[in-house]
């Protein structure tokens, strides 16, 4: 169990793995793993305890049933699972800058903040817009063949590729 200790894991066993849990939610579950209809459900859920009739009216979540579902247990099991491997590997810290933003963002807390609403909102939209999330799309979609995701994904490297270019002028 060493290998629980370690801060930085294979990212070759870390795919195989990802892969394995994906054809699992197919066969048990029988839907993809993905992330973004999760945070959407359970921002539904959070709305739904202070305006229940707007969210009854709205078609997303019409289509969507409001529930506590396997999705929503798989984001919160990642963020449990990245605590306790952080834990587990002494890499734990709590910081209130991170080096990297204070490098290269700002040391401006205006600055970071709006850095990373605006990065939210980006993300937010681009997931819905694409019908889906990097994991959506990136992992289950493009195992399945599907032509959507296999863009979908083409496109999150050319964008991260571009954002690379723009923060660090390689």
């Amino acid at each position: 169990m060493d290998f629980l200790m370690l801060e930085r894991w294979s990212p070759y066993v870390v795919g195989i793995l990802i892969g394995l849990l994906n054809i699992g939610s197919l066969l048990v579950s029988k839907k993809p793993l993905g992330a973004s209809t999760s945070f959407m459900k359970f921002g539904g859920i959070i709305y739904k305890s202070f305006d229940k009739e707007k969210v009854k009216n709205n078609a997303y979540y019409q289509k969507n049933e409001l529930k506590l579902d396997w999705g929503i247990m798989l984001v919160l099991g990642i963020i449990l699972g990245a605590f306790v491997s952080a834990m587990l590997s002494g890499d734990f810290n709590l910081t209130a800058v991170p080096d990297m933003w204070s490098n290269e963002v700002s040391e401006s807390f205006i600055l970071r903040f709006l850095a990373a609403v605006a990065g939210g909102i980006f993300l937010g939209v681009g997931a819905r817009w694409a019908g889906g999330c990097t994991s959506g799309h990136g992992i289950s979609g493009t195992s399945m063949l599907s032509v959507i995701s296999w863009v979908a994904a083409i496109a999150f490297f050319i964008g991260g590729i571009a954002v690379a270019f723009l923060i660090y002028g390689m």
